[in-house]
């Protein structure tokens, strides 16, 4: 008999964009600690018990790098990847923030940098293809047009 790999849905991935001269950057940080130490990344985190995912995604977004979103959408995809470690196939939802244009970032001690960056030069620092792959899509469908209106997510 066969032995399927599970598949594990736990956790949450926020790309987080700015408007700056007609088009949008893209924020990332650098990680610090023993996952992905160093690695420039979005931001990501763990669904808490009596949370949706978009409600981790807001949570995260506000201990990682202390901004208050201006609107919230379902990226419409989600991360893929296997895990060694829990021999396990990972599914991630996916969400866009749009940020203030004069916002400040103020960083939690799970990264020690960040940059708003031109989505082809945020390409360049993520390490992995699936958030390569991911930013190419967001540019595609939230930068490049108007969001889907039923992508929105009404928070309030």
């Amino acid at each position: 008999m066969k032995r399927e790999i599970p598949i594990k849905s736990f956790s949450i991935s926020l790309f987080i964009l700015r408007p700056r001269n007609s088009t949008f950057e893209c924020l990332l940080m650098r990680r610090t600690g023993s996952t992905l130490a160093g690695e420039w990344c979005q931001v990501a985190g763990g669904v808490e018990y009596g949370e949706t995912a978009w409600q981790a995604a807001l949570r995260e977004a506000k201990e990682e790098t202390g901004l208050t979103l201006e609107a919230l959408y379902s990226g419409d995809t989600c991360e893929q990847f296997y895990e060694a470690d829990r021999d396990a196939i990972t599914l991630t939802p996916v969400f866009v923030a749009y940020a203030p244009s004069d916002c400040v970032v103020q960083l939690n001690d799970e990264h020690n940098d960040f940059c708003w960056l031109k989505f082809e030069d945020a390409a360049i620092l993520l390490p992995f293809s699936g958030q390569r792959s991911t930013l190419e899509h967001i540019k595609r469908e939230f930068v490049d047009r108007v969001p889907n209106p039923l992508l929105y997510i009404q928070t309030q």
